[in-house]
């Protein structure tokens, strides 16, 4: 096992020492076999999210929710009308939403991220998700009419959204060719597609490398601790009906670098054996992830968990609640976390390279999944006030808000020239 001790990550990385953790990125990349130390951690997830971010202006946009609240902040209060107090998603880009299984075994494609949600202004998932698929689009060589075609197919499976049965989960648009492949995929998924995928073998142990790190002593004794908790046990247990006096084991557990939000936060992958003296123990995955403080504003007077995981517990039983279902919240090392069981069907919708049809069908698809999130939380005159102030506000000829049409040009204009200063500081740290 390879280690690199010269990467301490007991400081926070400046532009200085960029050239050195992105080499470490390669190195990584190059050698598989790495392992990262926990001292290492931090300048490592730096220098990956550095990497991501700057390998496309739509990585860009995915990884960058803060810049996105920093501009609401300054912009958006004037320029977004306020919509119904509902719990939002509050990080809605497209790479946020797909299939995932419900503990009945039917896979829904929801909201699938939900740490930044809050009860909030429904308007600002709309404009994330507008910016996300604009910028998907842009990165497919599209041209700026389509995005326009875009937004006006977005108000479309919105509202259509805001016009049918609450607790209805039926989505009326066609689903676009991408969404089916991958709800395909899902349908046909097994234990054994997942831990290829997420542990590269179907053996019981998770293997240290590029994306699983090494724990502490402390951090090993917690997560054997938790699995203690009558809670905990509860959620690993029901979840696919198993004996409520089944034994539950930590097989292995490591350090998960996943995504953009791992920095300065734990995040831990834990294999577990599940069984009873009758039966044979099955595997299971479990995602442990600390829940942090959400960047997405809240409504006045919002009444919401204080506690960040039981906020974000919250939030998935509102907004998709086939995720909600199966999440808990627990404390870990003293730090507030949120635990649930990764299934095989769970899965990432990666738009990335899309034709005219696609954009604008994935456009409709997506915004009505969203509208059924906020609208199974409003009774019926409020979707049908929110559904009217969408027509009171058109842009021009153009069958959207102009308020969604404005922001998400000036959005895009924002985020252009962030993500090139960024690609700017990579390139001449990689230079170094």
């Amino acid at each position: 096992m390879l280690y690199v001790s010269q990467f301490d990550a007991k400081n926070p990385i400046s532009p200085d020492a960029l050239s050195i953790t992105l080499a470490l990125v390669d190195f990584m990349r190059k050698n598989r076999h790495l392992t990262i130390t926990p001292a290492q951690r931090a300048r490592a997830l730096e220098a990956r999210r550095t990497l991501k971010m700057a390998g496309s202006a739509h990585a860009y946009v995915r990884g960058s929710t803060v810049q996105f609240y920093r501009w609401l902040e300054r912009h958006g209060k004037r320029a977004v009308p306020q919509g119904p107090p509902v719990w939002i998603c509050g990080d809605c880009h497209a790479g946020n939403l797909g299939p995932l299984a419900a503990r009945d075994g039917k896979i829904h494609v929801q909201i699938r991220d939900l740490d930044q949600s809050v009860i909030g202004n429904p308007n600002h998932d709309l404009i994330r998700l507008a910016l996300s698929l604009s910028s998907a689009a842009r990165g497919s060589d599209l041209p700026g009419v389509t995005t326009a075609h875009m937004l006006e197919q977005m108000m479309i499976g919105y509202q259509r959204a805001l016009q049918g049965p609450r607790a209805q989960n039926h989505i009326q648009s066609d689903k676009p060719e991408s969404i089916k492949v991958v709800m395909r995929r899902a349908t046909a998924r097994t234990w054994k597609h997942l831990a290829r995928e997420r542990l590269q073998d179907v053996k019981p142990t998770i293997p240290r490398g590029e994306r699983f790190w090494p724990l502490t002593h402390e951090e090993a004794g917690a997560i054997d601790t938790l699995f203690e908790d009558d809670r905990v046990r509860t959620l690993v247990t029901e979840l696919k009906s198993r004996p409520n006096e089944a034994a539950i084991e930590v097989l292995d557990a490591a350090y998960w670098m996943k995504g953009c939000s791992s920095l300065g936060r734990l995040r831990f992958a834990v294999l577990l054996s599940v069984g009873t003296q009758k039966k044979r123990g099955e595997f299971c995955l479990i995602d442990i992830k600390e829940a942090a403080a959400a960047a997405a504003p809240c409504a006045f007077r919002a009444v919401m968990p204080k506690n960040h995981a039981h906020r974000v517990v919250e939030g998935a039983k509102h907004l998709s609640p086939a995720l909600g279902e199966r999440m808990v919240a627990s404390k870990l090392l003293g730090r507030s976390v949120v635990i649930r069981e990764l299934m095989p069907q769970d899965l990432k919708l990666e738009i990335d390279r899309l034709s005219r049809e696609e954009a604008v069908n994935s456009a409709r698809y997506l915004a009505e999944v969203v509208g059924k999130a906020h609208a199974r939380q409003m009774d019926t005159p409020t979707r049908r006030e929110f559904a009217a102030s969408f027509r009171q506000r058109k842009a021009g000829r153009l069958n959207a808000p102009s308020w969604l049409w404005s922001s998400v040009v000036d959005l895009a204009t924002t985020h252009e020239s962030a993500y090139l200063e960024h690609c700017r500081r990579y390139a001449l740290g990689s230079a170094k």
